[in-house]
């Protein structure tokens, strides 16, 4: 790789920022990897602009107001001019010392001499975020959804430190959202195309400062986006399952009435058949729509 470019999407960091952003430079000063180091101010209020402008080699970009921790990452993978991207957080929970490690993988290549992997996705081992008993559930979930949806199994959807292909991850700016699901909805593009995605277990540290995640509005948001990315690029995945559940319904409650009505099928019968054959010629159509403009 020519050159490594280093995001880092910041709002109101000032307890971690400094910190994490003088082991990043020792990090990569020692790996002898050409890097860029690039910040995105999402709007902050605090001093995290203030600290940020003291390290002279760090690329500081601005949102003149807060537009959202996707927005943040969108916008540095724009301004970055290495051929490599690599993201984390500015909040001191990811060990970005483990940055060289997910660019080596990056590196290796299959018996063909290709690159095997896409993106290299640092796992996180545990949840230490707030309202765990809430978070972890609600993770479990969509992560085992997309894991189905997907056909892969899928370690950890939503993390922050993740390496990956600039040229690749530009094909997809017109459905990365501005939000935190920013982060799972590319990686679902990614696996749902076919390219290689490698889950590396690290470390998560207890956070700096207050999380920005809202439980509620944030998991909400993930479900959809979940939903939403795998239609996009694989909707018979979503509408099969759901046309073969109400047919089979109907198929029983036919059953039912010829037993109990002697032939007569009531209109609910009729109308749940009919709407799991419309759900699932809705399925192959837009099946058929997403191949194409995909060509």
């Amino acid at each position: 790789m020519d050159l490594v470019s280093v995001v880092i999407p910041v709002y109101d960091e000032e307890e971690a920022i400094a910190g994490d952003l003088e082991l990043i430079e020792r990090t990569m000063d020692a790996s002898g990897l050409a890097y860029e180091l690039i910040v995105v101010n999402d709007g902050s209020t605090d001093r995290t602009v203030e600290i940020v402008s003291r390290f002279p080699r760090v690329r500081l970009l601005h949102h003149e107001r807060n537009r959202g921790n996707g927005a943040a990452r969108t916008t540095g993978l724009k301004a970055a001019r290495g051929d490599v991207v690599i993201m984390t957080d500015g909040d001191g929970t990811y060990p970005n010392q483990d940055m060289p490690k997910l660019l080596q993988f990056l590196e290796e290549k299959d018996a063909n001499g290709d690159q095997r992997y896409a993106m290299v996705i640092g796992a996180r081992i545990k949840e230490k975020g707030t309202i765990r008993w809430l978070r972890t559930p609600a993770k479990w979930f969509i992560r085992k959804l997309a894991s189905y949806l997907t056909e892969t199994e899928i370690t950890d959807l939503n993390s922050g430190l993740r390496a990956f292909r600039k040229d690749l991850a530009m094909r997809y700016l017109n459905i990365l959202p501005n939000t935190h699901s920013w982060v799972s909805t590319i990686t679902i593009a990614f696996l749902s195309d076919g390219f290689g995605v490698k889950f590396v277990p690290i470390d998560y540290y207890t956070r700096k400062g207050h999380s920005k995640f809202h439980p509620l509005r944030d998991t909400y948001n993930y479900l959809t986006l979940v939903v939403r990315a795998v239609t996009y690029f694989n909707p018979i995945k979503v509408f099969l399952p759901l046309s073969l559940g109400l047919f089979g319904v109907g198929l029983v409650k036919a059953l039912y009435d010829i037993v109990a009505y002697r032939f007569h099928f009531a209109p609910s019968t009729l109308l749940l058949l009919l709407t799991a054959l419309q759900i699932g010629a809705v399925g192959l159509l837009a099946d058929l729509v997403a191949r194409r403009a995909r060509q």
